[in-house]
């Protein structure tokens, strides 16, 4: 049981009816992580928002949603592991691969430098020594691959609070957590 209200768009009479209606727009449903921060109009828009650009960025969906099934599991939140899980697979990524990804893996040598420094930001708390930067450097990354693999991981923290902290009811298929 949430531990605030889950919103609709009729429960609201403000811009948060018209984000909830792309919501609902984007997923063919309003999944119940958004009800529950609709109930802050600052932070859904925050949040909504920052999907929205990072959907365009450099890294691409397929990417993206591997770096949040990693931040999920390494943070314990079923709720976001099981959206991304599906939703990576939308964008591309295999069974397999967010399996992979989930353990921040990746046969893949760029997707896998990506991972590596998403999960070390996780596990160091943003806490990052100059060799993670550097090891993403050598690995390929470039600037804007860096600061916006921080913008996946921060947005994806962001989440996994809101869920765990508010018991928002998971409205996806369930993906079993590895990390202990």
């Amino acid at each position: 049981m949430s531990r605030v209200d889950l919103l609709t768009a009729e429960d609201v009479t403000d811009q948060r009816g018209e984000a909830l209606d792309q919501i609902h727009g984007a997923f063919g449903f309003v999944p119940n992580m958004f009800k529950a921060v609709a109930n802050s109009p600052a932070a859904l828009q925050s949040m909504w928002g920052s999907f929205g650009a990072l959907s365009t960025g450099a890294l691409g969906a397929k990417i993206g949603e591997q770096i949040a099934v990693a931040v999920a599991d390494r943070n314990r939140c079923d709720y976001c592991l099981s959206a991304h899980t599906l939703l990576g697979k939308k964008a591309g990524a295999t069974t397999e691969e967010m399996t992979e990804a989930q353990k921040g893996y990746s046969a893949d040598p760029r997707t896998a430098a990506i991972l590596t420094l998403a999960t070390e930001l996780v596990d160091q708390r943003g806490q990052l020594d100059v060799g993670a930067v550097r090891s993403a450097r050598d690995a390929g990354l470039t600037s804007e691959e860096i600061v916006e693999t921080i913008a996946h991981v921060a947005l994806n923290v962001f989440t996994n609070y809101i869920n765990l902290a508010l018991d928002v009811p998971v409205d996806f298929d369930r993906v079993r957590l590895t990390a202990k």
